[in-house]
């Protein structure tokens, strides 16, 4: 049997508007918004009775997609947010952009902020890391 697909990155968040703003700002499209609670629920992820708003983003090819998640019970034990870029774990979600400088000027009036610099590798890209809404890590790329 072979992996089809990944079907999704998921983000924790504590304010699920501002996130979404953030990410449709970045380009994302919001997919779909709701709620997953319940028992069910629970026995997926190990939480027991669990109630989580969540918004599905979709890139524009339609191939990728965020799940971002806001836990309203239980609530939330651990922050990793402000993790560096060494930490040991899921840290980051990597965006291809058509143009890296004018998307950084965007995020930023959205509250982003240049974890390091923007860089160029070689003659293929220019990259950065952004901390987004809530410290969330994303780095940015443009192909050259």
């Amino acid at each position: 049997m072979a992996l089809k697909r990944m079907d999704n990155v998921g983000i924790v968040v504590e304010d699920l508007a501002l996130a979404i703003d953030f990410f449709r700002e970045l380009g994302l499209e919001l997919e779909g918004q709701g709620a997953v609670e319940g028992e069910w629920a629970g026995r997926v992820t190990g939480l027991g009775d669990q109630h989580v708003e969540i918004a599905m983003m979709r890139t524009p090819d339609g191939h990728s997609r965020l799940e971002l998640s806001r836990f309203l019970r239980p609530e939330v034990v651990a922050d990793h947010r402000n993790a560096p870029v060494n930490a040991l774990g899921y840290l980051r979600v990597m965006f291809t952009v058509d143009d890296i400088d004018e998307t950084v000027e965007r995020l930023s009036r959205h509250g982003a902020q240049l974890v390091g610099e923007l860089v160029q590798y070689q003659d293929s890209y220019r990259l950065c890391y952004i901390r987004g809404p809530e410290g969330l890590l994303i780095g940015l790329a443009q192909e050259l």
